[in-house]
């Protein structure tokens, strides 16, 4: 019972710090009436959330090559509280980049250390356990604009003094807990940062280059949704509303893929996710018409954010106990880096002259040529954890 307290509070915990995470994106027109700031100003605070999460991640590996999980969670949780509580009193410029990097830098080192504490909490139920980990992370993107909604009839400030408090109790709690859990010593032998990951390369290679080129397309489609349903017609408030409509569709697929996870070979099923997602963009680039192109948002929230669970369970279910915080830290930052460079080329494209339709038909391609060529590699047993070594 007190691993399945711990693992409720590290629910609680992860919400908070994907909460962080999405919360400034519908804050970026108070920023610029607050601050006077420009758009590119505003913008960059909520790149630095971003990069502030990818930073730390390969550094969080090593550290964890030398310091327990739990400890490492618990600097995640204080160093949320922190930035939180920098960004409510923050009354210049460089101080809210500053900040708002450091809210960056807690959920980086959150879920490097986390996710692989998860999956050694519960071995036999990593699907499961991934799953509503990853549904209270979503949670938090679906209900981020409307708290700011909430928060602004008062003082946007008010939105991070309560996520500062959030976080200090939750991160209280998390050490409570953990003092009374025995918690597992499957990473007492991942002490050498650098072995670990190079022992595990092609691995964490297959998964980066898999995972991390789906996410790119999934980031340049979804940070032009809104642009791109303009395009297509709808109203503006539509508009917003079918992106808030995609990911409150990957509340349930979280809990869907981690439960099948468990039970399915971790290659095919990630394969079979990914023919599903391009099948929805695609489904999305033909939509016409209110209802269609609503059905096809909904299909394409469903199915990304299978993704993310299922990888998790792939990597964290093949990587040995010796170099899972270290192969796994740097698969998170490859992953991280390759999809952060999605908008910025899809944005490019666009900039170029090119029609979103045609950008994302050919992103939907390039996914058909890679799923075609990885299902040819497992049936010959060349993909690491998959049908060969299964």
């Amino acid at each position: 019972m007190s691993r399945h307290r711990l693992f409720g509070s590290l629910c609680a915990m992860v919400f908070l710090v994907n909460f962080a995470r999405v919360v400034f994106a519908p804050l970026v027109g108070e920023f610029i009436d607050e601050f006077g700031i420009r758009e590119g100003t505003a913008g960059l605070v909520v790149t630095l959330v971003w990069l502030g999460s990818a930073s730390p991640r390969v550094p969080t590996g090593w550290i964890l090559t030398r310091v327990p999980r739990l400890p490492v969670v618990l600097a995640a949780g204080t160093t949320l509280t922190l930035g939180a509580l920098g960004v409510a009193v923050a009354r210049s410029v460089p101080a809210l980049l500053l900040t708002s990097f450091l809210v960056g830098i807690a959920s980086g080192v959150y879920f490097v250390a986390a996710n692989p504490l998860v999956s050694e909490l519960f071995p036999d139920r990593v699907g499961r356990v991934m799953g509503i980990h990853g549904t209270a992370s979503q949670l938090a993107a679906v209900v981020a604009a409307p708290v700011v909604t909430v928060a602004l009839w008062l003082d946007w400030r008010y939105a991070f003094v309560a996520l500062a408090a959030a976080a200090a109790l939750t991160t209280a709690l998390i050490g409570l807990l953990g003092r009374r859990t025995t918690l597992p010593d499957a990473g007492r032998d991942d002490t050498d940062f650098v072995a670990g990951a190079r022992s595990e390369w092609r691995l964490v290679v297959a998964a980066v280059v898999l995972i991390g080129l789906t996410s790119f397309v999934w980031q340049g489609l979804f940070n032009f949704y809104e642009l791109y349903m303009l395009e297509k017609g709808l109203a503006p408030t539509t508009a917003r509303n079918l992106l808030t409509l995609i990911f409150a569709a990957g509340v349930p697929a979280f809990l869907v893929s981690g439960e099948i996870a468990d039970r399915l070979p971790s290659v095919p099923f990630i394969l079979a996710i990914v023919t599903a997602f391009l099948a929805s963009v695609v489904a999305v680039v033909l939509a016409s018409g209110l209802l269609a192109v609503a059905v096809a948002s909904v299909l394409v929230g469903f199915s990304i954010h299978m993704l993310f669970p299922a990888g998790d369970t792939y990597l964290l279910g093949s990587l040995p106990d010796e170099a899972r915080a270290s192969a796994y830290a740097v698969f998170s930052a490859g992953m991280m880096t390759t999809q952060a460079a999605g908008s910025w080329v899809v944005g490019e494209a666009v900039e170029a002259g090119v029609s979103y339709d045609g950008v994302f038909v050919t992103a939907t391609v390039g996914l058909a040529v890679l799923v075609l060529v990885y299902a040819v590699a497992n049936a010959a047993g060349r993909v690491p954890g998959g049908a060969a070594e299964s």
